[in-house]
């Protein structure tokens, strides 16, 4: 069994220092040995910006994709070798805004993959502008007096697509987020982890401290049910989604594989694609 040492490479990411992305790499790192897997088991996909990077960091099959299509690759080869774990990544921008229309299809797809969205709510790559997730007022070089748009509730909208698997943590809490990525990797079906990751050069407002003071760990809320999607929601609504843990599953609905008529158990990459002639005249009569 691989130890998380055997999920490295040589490659050295230029993160900025104190960036919450190492945290989510060393997670993700983690949480594949914990739960068993080896380095050639394991596809990690991404987008652009600086979580982007994260695929050329993790000792497995990986792909740096295109802005906002992490997730369409990613499905694409979970279908092609149901046999790999699957994990897209990307930021709050490729997620939530070039990508939304991908990530609200993806959910109610709901592929067997696992996403995780590394949330600093702020364009880091491009030097500091606004991002759907930064709040009203939020001063940066595309919004100089401030923001006017509301702030982006994705995981509001994952539960309304209706999702399967919502869980969000702090970069900060290695141990909660090593555990929710576990339990995203074993849950049948498409799991989306948001994961508050702090941009130390360009957003002084969303900082580990303003973080540490504002979220509201769901393990101290008492008689909270992960399990009731309409107290995931009231629970997101009042508190304006600045909670960590396990926000809600649902163990009852099949995956799309599973659900899908004819999809063979044996991954498509391990089956013959040869076509015999007389398969082919079937198919070219078919149209004549």
């Amino acid at each position: 069994m691989a130890t998380f040492k055997e999920f490295r490479n040589n490659i050295k990411p230029n993160w900025c220092p104190g960036c919450g992305d190492f945290s989510i790499q060393a997670a993700i790192q983690r949480a594949a040995a914990a739960v068993g897997l080896e380095p050639e088991n394991l596809a990690v996909i991404s987008g652009i910006g600086c979580s982007g990077r994260i695929s050329g960091y993790i000792n497995a099959y990986g792909l740096h994709g295109i802005h906002g299509r992490a997730l369409p690759i990613a499905q694409g080869v979970k279908l092609a070798n149901r046999d790999l774990t699957v994990i897209a990544s990307g930021g709050d921008g490729d997620g939530f805004a070039i990508g939304m229309g991908h990530t609200v299809h993806a959910i109610r797809r709901n592929i067997n993959i696992t996403y995780i969205v590394m949330d600093n709510q702020i364009y880091g790559l491009t030097k500091g502008q606004t991002s759907p997730r930064s709040g009203e007022g939020f001063k940066t070089k595309s919004t100089p007096e401030g923001s006017v748009e509301s702030t982006l509730s994705p995981l509001e909208i994952a539960l309304a697509s209706g999702a399967t698997f919502v869980a969000q943590s702090f970069s900060s809490d290695l141990k909660q987020l090593t555990s929710l990525i576990e339990q995203g990797i074993q849950h049948e079906g498409f799991s989306l982890i948001n994961v508050f990751s702090p941009c130390v050069t360009f957003n002084k407002v969303n900082t580990y401290d303003w973080f540490k003071e504002n979220i509201i760990n769901l393990e101290t809320v008492p008689d909270y049910d992960p399990s009731n999607r309409a107290m995931a929601m009231s629970k997101l609504m009042e508190t304006g989604s600045m909670i960590t843990g396990l926000i809600y599953q649902n163990k009852e609905k099949k995956s799309y594989e599973n659900m899908v008529h004819g999809f063979k158990e044996e991954p498509l990459a391990h089956q013959s694609l040869a076509l015999q002639k007389s398969e082919f005249d079937n198919l070219v009569a078919e149209f004549v």
